[in-house]
């Protein structure tokens, strides 16, 4: 990180007036849900069902079998059909498991449910595991992992920010499952043994923020804590620097904290409750490119195409259809791909074509940048494919947020250049 920074964050338009106070609807998949085969780019999965088995909601079918244990469940009850090759989120081609759904959504709870109040740490922590959690935010990291073994913590951090432009599935989640919010929050808050908890919110929600300190005037330990409305505020280090003004190296456990997206936290109380695993998305379906843009709730494996049509279809030939938010998310040739356990949007644009002109040599794009990199001078290395100025300065540790694409004065799309040395060094390793 460069010692001369600028304020390394922006406010940004939200668009979320588009959804944020919308019913959410319920989208069935239809006759096949496909199960992707993968967690965190880790395609290590062993499959425990074959063809023509039946198996209910519920039922575990798959599971991570490398240094991580991420089991994998059916969210519809049917027949098995098979492992296909398809399209994933995160732009490959990954086997999915292919289950013929009936319709009748019979289910069976993999655990009995657990008392967080009674249950020691350690039995909170397998819980997790066995209950495959993984955060719910976008980047599907095992929970467990980040409370298994981990002392010294002093602060549980909840980001119910949601910084990304259109995305309001944590927002409408939040409202409409206060009870297992607050039971979640108090839950992780006790699993990883913290003095307090904050509970990160955009100060913008102010109809909101009342509601949240209401639900929490009990617990003296956890705190609503209004945040800045500026991008990238929901992502880890900006988030952790906001409330702490501390950094950390790699991981936030450094500095004493513990980070959990708000969704995290609602699911986590939900399978305790229930016994029942992580089978259904809350996903923001959104943008000037879908007829009617909302919150959908829809079972793990539904098709993105499904959930377009049920929000209208397409408002143009010629559209972007995003996995993700308009920053960070990834554009798709093909609505074939699949909601996963960790998806939470479906940014749907018109295409409108931007003609770039030469970069101005302005530096917005280093003076914005969240990890203090020099996006420009990266760029200009990836075009001489010089593999030891772009470890020198830094390239790996780009999140892809897409701030200097869009602070960019020249409209150039900085951030693919990016990605583009990112992948340069890695093939070098």
């Amino acid at each position: 990180m460069s010692f001369l920074t600028g304020p390394m964050r922006k406010h940004v338009n939200g668009h979320k007036q588009l959804t944020d106070h919308s019913e959410i609807k319920f989208v069935d998949p239809g006759e096949l849900v496909y199960l992707p085969l993968i967690n965190m780019g880790s395609t290590a999965y062993e499959v425990l069902v074959k063809e023509g088995d039946s198996v209910k909601v519920g039922t575990k079918v798959a599971f991570r079998k490398d240094h991580f244990t991420v089991p994998l469940f059916s969210s519809v009850s049917g027949t098995v059909k098979g492992v296909q090759k398809i399209m994933h989120s995160s732009l490959k081609p990954v086997d999915h498991l292919v289950i013929i759904n009936d319709g009748k959504y019979e289910k069976e709870a993999p655990l009995k449910p657990i008392d967080y109040k009674s249950a020691s740490k350690e039995e909170l922590v397998e819980f997790m595991m066995n209950m495959g959690l993984v955060g719910c935010g976008g980047a599907g990291f095992p929970t467990y992992i980040k409370y298994r073994g981990v002392q010294g913590i002093k602060k549980l951090i909840i980001n119910a920010v949601e910084c990304e432009p259109y995305i309001t599935a944590d927002y409408a989640g939040m409202k409409e499952n206060l009870e297992d919010l607050v039971a979640g929050v108090d839950a992780l808050l006790k699993t990883c043994e913290a003095e307090k908890a904050m509970v990160c919110i955009k100060e913008t929600k102010q109809d909101f923020i009342p509601v949240l300190k209401d639900a929490f005037k009990e617990f003296k330990n956890i705190e609503v804590v209004p945040v800045p409305d500026v991008y990238p505020m929901g992502w880890e280090r900006t988030l952790v620097y906001e409330v702490t003004k501390q950094r950390y190296e790699k991981l936030p456990s450094e500095i004493g904290c513990i980070v959990n997206n708000a969704a995290t936290a609602i699911s986590f109380a939900r399978c305790m409750r229930t016994g029942m695993p992580i089978v259904e998305k809350l996903v923001t379906v959104s943008g000037d490119g879908v007829v009617e843009p909302c919150n959908v709730k829809v079972p793990t494996g539904t098709p993105a195409g499904v959930i377009i049509q049920a929000c209208g279809g397409y408002a143009a030939e010629d559209i972007l259809l995003i996995a993700g938010g308009p920053m960070m998310g990834k554009t798709i040739t093909s609505d074939k791909f699949v909601i996963g356990t960790y998806n939470n949007s479906l940014t749907v644009l018109q295409h409108k074509p931007v003609k770039a002109i030469a970069c101005l040599r302005c530096g917005k794009c280093s003076d914005h940048c969240p990890a203090g990199l020099q996006p420009v001078r990266i760029n200009m290395a990836e075009k001489a494919k010089d593999t030891d100025a772009l470890k020198k300065l830094g390239v790996m540790d780009c999140v892809e947020c897409g701030m200097c694409t869009y602070i960019c004065p020249s409209k150039i799309d900085v951030t693919e250049g990016v990605r583009r040395a990112k992948r340069i060094v890695a093939l070098k390793k």
